[in-house]
């Protein structure tokens, strides 16, 4: 951990402070708008400047909640779920999800969480406005005139901010934010969450452990929205299999939306249909998987024609694929017949297969991809134009240089294998046994799917005594299930409760 007491070496980026009146269905809420630059050290040396934007209720004062955010990628700026559902305000969508034609519309969020605690959301550096600090350039104040200001880098220039881009420093980073976040604005006696999406979720649960530990952060709440716990479950092979099992529930409820399954139960159930490929999946698909070889003809090919019910397949293809089914076959094939390929990231949306012909599919993803012109536009018009941010530099929604380049360094010289999470989060867990975790999936995501991290929380182990402080919860939707009217409005419902108990 640094010490960020000492003064800094150059002058920070100038505030934007604003305040705000958001009608809510009972009352007024009255706040105020802070984005702005926040230096992040090395022995006592600023080296990154990480942006954020941070809304305090009025007349409220240091007992209410305060909730840091984070989205994930590793790449992705906080804009999601910034402008997607915490925020007070929001990118607006059709009811179920779909994308709206342009141009981008941004509404007042009357389902603000800011209505129950104040936010802070945090961009990585990297992402958004969050840069490393140029060793070679005097760094200007924003105040500072055209003619006084040192050009911005070159953004094709090598990025300065690898060295942020690897787990462990990432969380330091984050560690180091909180803190100095918490000293400036005399909340450390507030009760405090984290919230973090997709890989943001992995953040989280290695947070918990990671602030209370080596920054002394108590923490009231976590919450983990589609979360990447366990990377070995990001995806399967011939020799790891549990990946199959878990995505399988989300693969069988979008044939089941989209009208292509063999219904398990009652016709038009979903929901009935879903947790019947729980049961096939743990009970069924494992063991088959697992048997190889090993396994009689007769029962394969009874479990190969379950699966093609289970998910409104071909018999052949799942025949062909030996029961495993990725994602971008499933995406493809499943309305292969009305030209029609289903997302990724919400599988319950579709759009036109541009190749229909070829023989990998060469279009892009209907949701992550689509999304990007509605969270560019809602983002940079309210930062720059709400908000009064005033500023040349790119905001990068999702930045895949980051991506590309992060580095999933484990612990120790001999430890091999995929980069996880999930033994944090115990820890942090046993660390404090008054810390509620709150972790929450769309069904029809296929990236982050529900059911591994229904199967992560059954393998945890925990403790009878601290078991009830983990809740699981699933919503219609995918990824970003918010975008979704009725589960945004459910999913505000539950965060109620969670945070009043949470601070009982």
């Amino acid at each position: 951990m640094t010490d960020s007491s000492q003064p800094a070496a150059r002058p920070e980026r100038e505030a934007s402070i604003t305040r705000h009146e958001l009608p809510l269905p009972d009352h007024s809420l009255r706040y105020t708008a802070t984005a702005a630059w926040q230096q992040l050290f090395d022995r006592d040396k600023p080296v990154a400047e990480m942006f954020y934007v941070a809304y305090l209720a009025e007349d409220e004062g240091a007992s209410r909640p305060i909730t840091f955010v984070f989205n994930g990628g590793p790449g992705a700026a906080s804009a999601y779920l910034h402008m997607g559902a915490l925020g007070p305000k929001r990118v607006y969508f059709e009811d179920n999800g779909a994308l709206p034609k342009p141009p981008v519309q941004v509404l007042d969020n009357v389902d603000t969480w800011l209505s129950f605690t104040d936010l802070v959301f945090i961009d990585p550096i990297g992402t958004g406005f969050s840069r490393s600090i140029d060793d070679e350039k005097p760094q200007a104040s924003h105040s500072a005139t055209p003619t006084q200001a040192a050009p911005e880098k070159p953004e094709s220039d090598p990025p300065r901010e690898i060295k942020f881009w690897e787990v462990k420093r990432d969380l330091n980073a984050l560690g180091e934010f909180i803190q100095q976040f918490l000293s400036r604005h005399h909340r450390w006696l507030s009760p405090i969450f984290i919230a973090g999406e997709s890989y943001g979720g992995f953040r989280v649960a290695r947070l918990a452990r990671v602030l209370q530990q080596d920054f002394g952060v108590g923490l009231s709440g976590a919450i983990l929205i589609s979360p990447a716990l366990e990377f070995s479950l990001l995806g399967g092979s011939d020799y790891s299999l549990t990946a199959w099992a878990t995505v399988f529930p989300s693969l069988a409820a979008t044939a089941a939306y989209h009208q292509k399954a063999q219904w398990a139960g009652a016709v038009g159930d979903v929901d009935g249909h879903r947790k019947a490929a729980e049961q096939f999946a743990r009970r069924t698909l494992l063991p088959l998987l697992a048997m190889g070889g090993a396994i009689a003809d007769d029962e394969r090919q009874e479990t190969y024609g379950a699966i093609a019910n289970f998910l409104g397949l071909p018999l052949d293809l799942v025949e062909r694929h030996h029961g495993r089914i990725d994602l971008r076959t499933f995406s493809r094939e499943l309305l292969r017949d009305q030209r029609r390929i289903v997302g990724v990231y919400d599988a319950s949306i579709t759009a036109i297969d541009p190749f229909p012909n070829r023989l990998q599919y060469e279009g892009s993803d209907p949701t992550l991809d689509g999304l990007n012109r509605l969270f560019t536009g809602a983002i940079n018009s309210h930062l720059r134009d709400t908000l009064g941010v005033d500023t040349s530099l790119t905001y990068h929604l999702l930045n895949f240089e980051v991506f590309k380049a992060w580095k999933y360094l484990l612990e120790g010289e001999w430890k091999q294998g995929y980069v996880g999470s999930v033994d944090d989060l115990r820890v942090g867990m046993t660390l404090n046994p008054y810390m509620k975790v709150y972790v929450v999936h769309g069904i029809y995501d296929l990236v982050t799917p529900y059911f591994a991290s229904n199967h992560l929380a059954d393998l945890m182990k925990l403790d009878p005594d601290i078991r009830p402080n983990l809740i699981t919860q699933h919503f219609e939707g995918g990824h970003m299930f918010y975008t979704w009217e009725k589960s945004r409005k459910q999913w505000l419902s539950d965060m109620q409760d969670f945070y009043r108990t949470a601070i009982a």
